[in-house]
């Protein structure tokens, strides 16, 4: 069993709440499913980018460093195959015009040349500093350079007191053994390196095999943290010439560290670079992503409030809608239902109301013709039986509208107009109006087109409305206006109102008047069927009737019947009248 509308409440919470969560599951979780599938694969495609990129960058620049090593070894390997002679004047003659030669074509790229003897004293050099008869003899790049053709050395202070690395070649001359060395210029060679910078924290150097710096990282970078011990391990590389690894350090910073390993000597290009820093613009597109995501599932929400408020709210209407049109067909029930029954009891009474009619004036014939009553006996019998007479044809009259209550009267549909019938029942009623001193006007809407109905039924219809008007108004008088219209904005219906100025209904009768036998007029006066016969057939006719009323104001009655128009009137038949009757 339905609830009322007024108990419904609670449905119409739970239903919205339920319409709510589902149109948020239904377009956030996949729109959620949908935006980390393509964060994911976004993310992953952009670190490999990043990383190929960074992997690229110091593989080239490794390239690039160990190709000015073996050019500048080479260089020097030229020259002790130059080098034919060993006394020092000479050597140092020829040390002086090579390094010459060697500025010219390079710039100040060798620092210096130096010539020394297999005990590790430099018997010949030339360059800035004073190292003639330098002893090397303990210097460990001497002891490597001896036993092998070539040697570079890591970099490291020396006797200079500066950070410099050597370039040495063996050679033998006149039947001895000699190094061949030169010094590369430290700025020279750290500029190669130093330059290679990406975004605020990328920085690239060189470390041997022990991880010691070869060159000097960029400003600010951390000289000390920026080489893990991982970097010396010999495995990580394997059979690889480069590869990226990220890392966290102690301070829980993670970096990206880019490593190549040289083929001339035994180093390593390092590149590092903050993680953070490295992915920046994918951070910055991602949270872009987010911040629209975040958008969009705020306009979701909003949404599903206003859509759900929205459609319970219409449902509700509906329910409104559905359960008074319930009521109008419970009311039509009951209406078909006592018309039924008073079709019957009608039925019933009528032949014997009728024979009682025939009856009285059959005893008043008979009571001419006797002889012998006293006069006023006589005027009594003629009284009884002329209100037998008179009660009889009453009862005739309620059985007759008992009957049209019932749908017994002429319902034959045909084409009618409906300003012409309202015409017709104008002047039906002009002589009681004027008698009961009411004005009946009329305002007729033209080109009104013609209906299916039933002629007899709109007439009583129109004839019952107006006659309880002009009763209303009893001998006080009054006006009666009928105005015919049609209302385009509700689904093209027709509009017929018969409104008075009389004195209105209570308030209190207004759900009652058309509830057959009901009535407001005097006992005697009035049968409580008129309304509930016109009520019967204009929703028989898919219409409606309804009233409104205020007191000491008037009374106005609105029907409105379907538009099922076959042709227009003829416009010359309808205008705006007044018909003061």
């Amino acid at each position: 069993m339905h609830k009322p509308i007024a108990d419904r409440k609670e449905f119409y919470q739970v239903l919205t709440r339920n319409i709510r969560i589902r149109i948020l599951l239904v377009s956030i979780i996949p729109m959620m499913l949908t935006l980390g599938i393509l964060c994911w694969r976004f993310h992953l495609a952009y670190s490999e980018k990043i990383s190929a990129h960074i992997g690229e960058l110091v593989l080239k620049h490794t390239q690039n460093i160990d190709t000015f090593l073996k050019e500048k070894l080479g260089n020097i390997r030229y020259l002790s195959r130059q080098l034919s002679v060993t006394e020092p004047e000479m050597a140092q003659q020829f040390l002086t015009s090579q390094l010459s030669e060697l500025k010219d074509e390079y710039g100040d790229v060798f620092t210096d040349l130096g010539l020394v003897d297999s005990e590790g004293i430099q018997v010949a050099y030339e360059g800035p500093f004073r190292l003639v008869n330098a002893d090397y003899s303990e210097a460990t790049w001497f002891l490597k350079a001896i036993d092998s053709p070539y040697y570079i050395s890591d970099v490291f202070a020396g006797l200079r007191g500066h950070p410099h690395f050597i370039l040495a070649v063996k050679l033998s001359a006149q039947g001895r053994t000699y190094i061949l060395r030169s010094t590369i210029n430290f700025t020279t060679f750290n500029s190669l390196v130093e330059n290679v910078q990406i975004g605020r924290t990328g920085t690239a150097f060189i470390v041997n095999a022990q991880g010691q710096l070869q060159t000097h990282p960029r400003p600010r970078s951390g000289t000390i943290e920026i080489v893990p011990s991982f970097i010396a391990d010999p495995t990580i590389f394997k059979d690889k010439q480069s590869l990226i690894l990220k890392h966290e350090n102690d301070q829980g910073n993670t970096y990206l560290y880019a490593l190549a390993l040289f083929k001339t000597v035994d180093w390593r290009m390092v590149f590092r670079q903050d993680t953070g820093d490295a992915l920046r613009n994918m951070w910055k597109a991602e949270v872009l992503t987010l911040i629209i995501f975040l958008l969009g599932c705020t306009a979701i929400v909003s949404v599903s409030f206003t859509l759900s408020k929205n459609l319970v709210k219409r449902i509700a209407m509906t329910d409104q809608k559905n359960e008074a049109m319930n009521q109008q067909v419970v009311e039509s029930g009951k209406l078909a239902t006592i018309g039924e029954l008073a079709a019957g009891i009608a039925h019933e009474i009528n032949n014997p109301v009728a024979i009682m009619v025939e009856e009285a004036g059959w005893m008043s014939d008979l009571l001419e013709e006797e002889t012998g009553m006293t006069p006023d006996n006589r005027s009594e019998f003629h009284r009884a039986i002329e209100q037998i007479a008179t009660q009889g044809r009453r009862c005739k009259d309620i059985t007759h509208k008992l009957l049209s209550f019932a749908r017994k009267s002429d319902a034959t549909e045909a084409d009618i107009d409906i300003n012409d019938t309202i015409r017709e029942i104008v002047e039906l009623t002009a002589q009681m109006a004027r008698y009961n001193n009411v004005t009946i006007s009329t305002r007729l809407a033209p080109d009104l087109p013609f209906i299916r109905f039933s002629p007899s039924e709109l007439q009583q219809v129109i004839l019952n409305l107006t006659n309880n008007a002009i009763d209303a108004m009893g001998k006080d008088g009054g006006t009666v206006e009928i105005i015919t219209d049609i209302n385009t904005q509700d689904n093209n219906m027709i509009e017929i109102k018969v409104d008075d100025n009389g004195p209105g209904i209570p308030a209190q009768y207004l759900d009652r008047v058309f509830d057959p036998f009901f009535t407001t007029k005097a006992v005697g006066k009035g049968t409580g069927l008129g309304l509930s016969i016109c009520y019967g057939i204009i929703q028989k006719m898919g219409g409606t009737i309804e009233v409104e009323s205020h007191m000491g104001q008037g009374t106005c009655f609105l029907i409105r019947l379907p538009l099922n128009a076959r042709k227009t009137a003829n416009p010359s038949t309808s205008n705006n009248t007044s018909n003061n009757l």
